[in-house]
């Protein structure tokens, strides 16, 4: 197969002005938002968003969890391990340009340190050797944390098919990512790299299931308890976990026994 540089094996367009009109006009859209109360819900669609939520529970029961279930059975320890790596590697160019715009020299270091060891000590990241070096531990950063920096309200709340909550604000992160950032499309084939978004998200499922079967054993309304935890959780990622307001902390959202499920194998 020919190069992936102009294509994206989910969404495919012209990558060189459509991403940057969709990034600049959701800019303009959102800036001028009245800063809201963070513990207030800006949810205009949540018909919508509860009808696609249904959906997702459906896709989720007959597909995602089956899935995470037999990956988790059949999948040796070490092959989860590395495939989580591999993926986290692959993210470090993203995370590194995020960091650059946010100002975040030290951070970036830290992720360029660790993506040059991975990529060559650690046989294009299978293993983490720049832990096993003593390199401080790797973080995560996008294009919707990054436009939260700069002060980009978060827009509506969304639900997406398959992916789940979102904003219009980390909607637009996400699409322009994919289609101009995305290192996959660029070494991979469409083919491998949607086969790696797909073992990644049933990966993913895999090491939420115990925070997934919590939050339903103990939430009346599973899709407000879906919203507040997404929407903490994201305030809280754009401020590198600190304080999220002078009366409330990222940790008052998740119960002792919710935050104990989030770290389970």
């Amino acid at each position: 197969m020919g190069s992936n540089a102009g294509f994206h094996p989910i969404m495919r367009c012209h990558r060189r002005w459509w991403p940057t009109t969709v990034f600049l006009g959701t800019v303009l859209m959102l800036s001028p938002a009245p800063a809201r109360a963070l513990n207030s819900v800006y949810d205009p669609l949540e018909p919508v968003n509860r009808f696609i939520f249904g959906f997702n529970q459906i896709v989720d029961t007959v597909i995602l969890n089956p899935a995470q279930q037999v990956y988790g059975v059949v999948v040796p320890a070490p092959a989860k391990t590395g495939l989580r790596n591999f993926t986290s590697n692959l993210r470090s160019p993203v995370t590194f340009v995020n960091d650059i715009l946010q100002g975040e020299r030290e951070r970036a270091g830290v992720t360029l340190g660790r993506f040059m060891i991975n990529t060559t000590l650690g046989l294009f990241g299978l293993f983490d050797f720049a832990s096993v070096v003593g390199m401080e531990e790797a973080h995560t950063e996008d294009l919707g944390q990054t436009m939260g920096v700069y002060g980009v309200g978060p827009g509506p709340y969304l639900i997406v098919p398959i992916l789940g909550p979102s904003s219009a604000r980390d909607l637009t992160g996400t699409v322009v990512t994919a289609l101009t950032l995305d290192p996959a499309s660029y070494v991979m084939s469409n083919e491998a790299a949607l086969g790696l978004y797909v073992a990644d998200g049933i990966d993913t499922r895999y090491q939420l299931d115990p925070a997934i079967r919590d939050l339903k054993r103990n939430s009346l309304d599973l899709y407000a308890s879906t919203r507040t935890v997404y929407l903490q959780k994201r305030e809280a990622d754009i401020r590198n976990g600190g304080s999220l307001s002078n009366d409330q902390n990222y940790e008052d959202i998740f119960s002792e026994e919710f935050e104990d499920s989030l770290d389970e194998p």
